[in-house]
Protein backbone atom coordinates (compact mmCIF):
# COMPACT_ATOMS: atom_id res chain seq x y z
CA UNK A 1 0.00 0.00 0.00
CA UNK A 2 2.81 2.36 0.69
CA UNK A 3 3.99 2.34 -2.90
CA UNK A 4 0.56 3.20 -4.24
CA UNK A 5 0.31 6.20 -1.90
CA UNK A 6 3.77 7.37 -2.96
CA UNK A 7 2.79 7.06 -6.59
CA UNK A 8 -0.38 8.94 -5.93
CA UNK A 9 1.46 11.75 -4.11
CA UNK A 10 4.16 11.85 -6.79
CA UNK A 11 1.51 12.01 -9.52
CA UNK A 12 -0.24 14.87 -7.73
CA UNK A 13 3.02 16.77 -7.28
CA UNK A 14 3.87 16.26 -10.93
CA UNK A 15 0.42 17.52 -11.92
CA UNK A 16 0.89 20.65 -9.77
CA UNK A 17 4.34 21.27 -11.30
CA UNK A 18 2.91 21.02 -14.85
CA UNK A 19 0.07 23.37 -13.94
CA UNK A 20 2.43 25.96 -12.48
CA UNK A 21 4.67 25.74 -15.55
CA UNK A 22 1.65 26.30 -17.75
CA UNK A 23 0.57 29.33 -15.68
CA UNK A 24 4.07 30.85 -15.92
CA UNK A 25 4.06 30.46 -19.71
CA UNK A 26 0.61 32.03 -19.98
CA UNK A 27 1.61 35.03 -17.87
CA UNK A 28 4.73 35.52 -19.98
CA UNK A 29 2.60 35.65 -23.14
CA UNK A 30 0.02 37.90 -21.50
CA UNK A 31 2.52 40.65 -20.53
CA UNK A 32 3.20 42.02 -24.03
CA UNK A 33 -0.49 41.80 -24.93
CA UNK A 34 -1.42 43.87 -21.87
CA UNK A 35 1.23 46.48 -22.69
CA UNK A 36 -0.10 46.83 -26.23
CA UNK A 37 -3.68 47.11 -25.00
CA UNK A 38 -2.72 49.71 -22.39
CA UNK A 39 -1.38 51.99 -25.12
CA UNK A 40 2.27 51.53 -24.31
CA UNK A 41 4.58 53.49 -26.62
CA UNK A 42 5.88 51.51 -29.59
CA UNK A 43 9.25 49.82 -29.29
CA UNK A 44 12.28 51.92 -30.19
CA UNK A 45 13.29 51.69 -33.81
CA UNK A 46 9.76 50.98 -35.05
CA UNK A 47 8.20 54.14 -36.43
CA UNK A 48 5.17 54.80 -38.50
CA UNK A 49 5.93 56.43 -41.83
CA UNK A 50 4.99 60.09 -41.87
CA UNK A 51 2.31 61.15 -44.28
CA UNK A 52 3.00 64.48 -45.96
CA UNK A 53 0.62 66.49 -48.05
CA UNK A 54 1.77 67.15 -51.62
CA UNK A 55 2.46 70.79 -50.73
CA UNK A 56 4.61 69.84 -47.73
CA UNK A 57 6.51 67.24 -49.77
CA UNK A 58 7.23 69.83 -52.50
CA UNK A 59 8.43 72.32 -49.88
CA UNK A 60 10.77 69.72 -48.38
CA UNK A 61 12.22 68.86 -51.79
CA UNK A 62 12.79 72.53 -52.52
CA UNK A 63 14.45 73.02 -49.15
CA UNK A 64 16.70 70.03 -49.84
CA UNK A 65 17.76 71.47 -53.18
CA UNK A 66 18.49 74.84 -51.57
CA UNK A 67 20.55 73.33 -48.74
CA UNK A 68 22.40 71.05 -51.16
CA UNK A 69 23.55 73.96 -53.29
CA UNK A 70 24.29 76.37 -50.44
CA UNK A 71 26.36 73.83 -48.49
CA UNK A 72 29.02 73.83 -51.23
CA UNK A 73 29.56 77.61 -51.03
CA UNK A 74 32.00 79.69 -49.04
CA UNK A 75 30.61 81.66 -46.07
CA UNK A 76 30.54 85.00 -47.95
CA UNK A 77 28.74 83.40 -50.88
CA UNK A 78 26.25 81.77 -48.50
CA UNK A 79 25.47 85.17 -47.00
CA UNK A 80 24.78 86.58 -50.48
CA UNK A 81 22.50 83.66 -51.35
CA UNK A 82 20.66 83.96 -48.04
CA UNK A 83 20.08 87.67 -48.60
CA UNK A 84 18.74 86.98 -52.10
CA UNK A 85 16.47 84.27 -50.71
CA UNK A 86 14.90 86.72 -48.29
CA UNK A 87 14.43 89.27 -51.05
CA UNK A 88 13.33 87.19 -54.06
CA UNK A 89 12.54 83.68 -52.81
CA UNK A 90 13.96 80.19 -52.81
CA UNK A 91 13.90 79.56 -56.57
CA UNK A 92 16.00 82.65 -57.29
CA UNK A 93 18.38 81.74 -54.47
CA UNK A 94 18.86 78.23 -55.87
CA UNK A 95 19.63 79.60 -59.34
CA UNK A 96 22.11 82.09 -57.87
CA UNK A 97 23.80 79.41 -55.73
CA UNK A 98 24.17 77.18 -58.78
CA UNK A 99 25.72 80.09 -60.68
CA UNK A 100 28.17 80.81 -57.85
CA UNK A 101 29.18 77.14 -57.56
CA UNK A 102 30.25 76.92 -61.20
CA UNK A 103 34.03 77.26 -61.70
Amino acid sequence: MRTSRRRSVNQELESIRRSLTSIVRTIARLGPALEAAAGAPPRPGVRRPRRFSPERRAALKLQGRYIGHVRKLAPKQRARVKKLREAKGVHAAIRFAMKLARP
